[in-house]
């Protein structure tokens, strides 16, 4: 394991380094971390800069950092922490909140040590894109879809109501071998046989057994860490869109600091390394053809893959928060609901989602088209005749 706890604020106790101050906000638009009482600004230490650097060909088994260890379903949501300013118990619930204020001396206590429930990763992406600018991309993402929108969102529409929410994930680095063993063929004749109807084209071409093996490394890889969003219910929501959104400069992560979080939501990692095995091995499977893609273009009619395997030869895992901002719109049709997203990069500003459509308005653009090139029709065999 992989200590990735940032143990400056173990006490629960995040200081303004300036003036020592607890009441300490995110600014999204410069992702850094600001004192409500000084306005000094400041970040924690990236991720990648606090955990030593290593060569990714050399590793071999299952490293995990600490904030992504296995989920204790014993270890209870709520904590009571001690204050290190009056000594005064505060209780935190970590499934709703991170951070809570003494009653008694003020301070601001958040949840920094990483209890194994889930709740605190080894780093966050701080968000980069205000409030202001997501606004604008959500407006601008409903407004180039405006013309077929039902008109109940059309009226309803508030993107002034998008939220910033904190995605959990897994971040996956990799040694990693592949082979994959299948058919090819290249042509050697084409030449059509028969008449009118009739017909057909045929093609010679020599068959090729084709292997293909492949050693490569994955940095960052990103692999949902939540079950609720991972296993989809197209039926009654969107949000899948979110994966329409990647990637993240993950590059930028920072160490944990639940100061992050302030005023934005988040949710909890409910999946462990050994759940996401499967979903990890299929993306490198991907990767792995895309590998060797190249060095089969020579069969020009293609090659079909017909077996696969990959061999893990080490893997680096760490929690991480990632930032997005999301607005959401309930639609309702003849009783059935659906939750429409449409979700915005917390970094790229990159944008994608979902609105509902008016059906009517669908079914008037079409017959209008097809009104327009019947009309066009008529007028092209009249001009001939």
């Amino acid at each position: 394991m992989v200590h990735t706890q940032n143990e400056d604020l173990s006490d629960g106790v995040n200081r303004c380094p300036r003036c020592g101050a607890t009441d300490i906000s995110l600014r999204a638009s410069a992702g850094t971390l600001i004192c409500l009482f000084c306005r000094h600004e400041w970040s924690e230490s990236l991720l990648e800069e606090a955990s030593s650097a290593e060569d990714l060909t050399q590793l071999q088994g299952t490293t995990v950092g600490s904030g992504a260890a296995d989920i204790d379903d014993a270890v209870d949501a709520v904590l009571t922490m001690k204050c290190a300013g009056c000594g005064a118990e505060v209780v935190i619930n970590t499934d709703q909140q991170m951070a809570a204020r003494c009653h008694w001396c003020r301070h601001v206590l958040t949840v920094n040590e990483q209890i194994p429930n889930g709740a605190v990763p080894d780093a966050v992406l701080p968000f980069r894109v205000s409030h202001e600018d997501a606004v604008a991309k959500v407006k601008e993402f409903a407004g180039k879809r405006r013309l077929f929108a039902h008109r109940g969102f059309v009226r309803e529409f508030s993107p002034e109501n998008v939220v910033p929410v904190y995605m959990p994930y897994m971040v996956v680095d990799g040694n990693v071998s592949a082979d994959v063993w299948g058919v090819g063929e290249i042509e050697t004749k084409k030449y059509t046989r028969g008449s009118g109807n009739d017909k057909k084209t045929y093609y010679d071409a020599d068959i090729y057994n084709v292997h293909r093996h492949v050693d490569f490394t994955v940095d960052d890889l990103t692999l949902e860490s939540s079950g609720r969003r991972a296993h989809l219910d197209t039926a009654v929501n969107t949000n899948n869109v979110i994966n329409a959104i990647l990637p993240f400069d993950t590059e930028n992560a920072v160490r944990w600091n639940a100061s992050y979080l302030n005023g934005v939501t988040s949710e909890k990692r409910d999946q462990d390394v050994a759940e996401l095995q499967p979903a990890l091995e299929d993306q490198l499977l991907s990767i792995g053809r895309s590998e060797v893609a190249d060095s089969v273009r020579s069969y020009g009619r293609g090659v079909r893959w017909e077996k696969e395997r990959v061999d893990v030869h080490g893997t680096k895992w760490v929690a991480m928060y990632l930032p997005v901002w999301l607005y959401s719109y309930y639609h309702e049709v003849g009783g059935k609901g659906m939750v429409h997203y449409i979700a915005v990069n917390g970094r790229t500003g990159e944008t994608m989602g979902s609105i509902p459509v008016s059906h009517g308005r669908l079914l008037l653009a079409a017959l209008t088209v097809g009104t327009v090139f019947e009309a066009l029709a008529v007028a092209y065999l009249v001009v001939g005749a």
